[in-house]
């Protein structure tokens, strides 16, 4: 496990706190709409920080060609009909450029400065001329709008139970997964 992150609840947990079958039950959003009314139609997207794929097979499903990357292969067993990378994306060097390359997941928001310039510099390395980076990011009151809790329409609730502060501009934020059968805690860090 990496230093300020953790992860607990049923299944395997990836070194920065995911649990696998969590990210597998969480609904997919709205942001696959949005991601396919910016980009054109079947453009070869680059997804960094794909996890178990819901945005991987939305993204599949409305024609675009995604190569998915994820450092955990627990992760990448669960996602089906795209080319797949194992590895840290801060170094990654697929040979390739994309016309969009993809960074959700709040993957921006990294606690360290050099992982967060390292996640860019791959975001650039990959992108074709006239390409485009889409970042996903937390929003504006975060880390300061807690605790707070949201009851998803499919039953299950996620808390944001605390931001605190660690140092150098760096907050540990811990949240907690309610299912009716399971839950799951997550602990990570993330810089505003």
């Amino acid at each position: 496990m990496r230093e300020g992150y953790e992860g607990t609840g049923p299944g395997a947990i990836t070194p920065d706190g995911c649990a696998v079958e969590l990210y597998a039950r969480l609904p997919v959003g709205d942001e696959p709409d949005i991601i396919a009314a910016a980009v054109p139609a079947g453009a070869r997207i680059l997804e960094l920080g794909c996890g178990v794929g819901r945005m991987t097979h939305a993204l599949l499903e409305r024609g675009f060609d995604v190569t998915a990357v994820d450092e955990s292969a627990e992760m990448l067993e669960r996602v089906r009909g795209a080319r797949t990378i194992r590895g840290p994306i801060e170094g990654l060097d697929a040979g390739e450029t994309f016309d969009v390359v993809l960074l959700a997941s709040f993957l921006v928001h990294a606690g360290d400065i050099e992982v967060r310039r390292g996640l860019l510099r791959t975001c650039v390395r990959h992108l074709a001329k006239g390409g485009c980076v889409l970042i996903q990011r937390e929003g504006e009151n975060y880390h300061t709008d807690v605790p707070r809790e949201r009851v998803d329409p499919s039953g299950f609730t996620v808390r944001i139970v605390s931001a605190d502060p660690v140092g150098d501009g760096v907050d540990s934020v811990h949240a907690e997964y309610i299912f009716p059968d399971a839950t799951w805690t997550q602990t990570f860090r993330a810089r505003p």
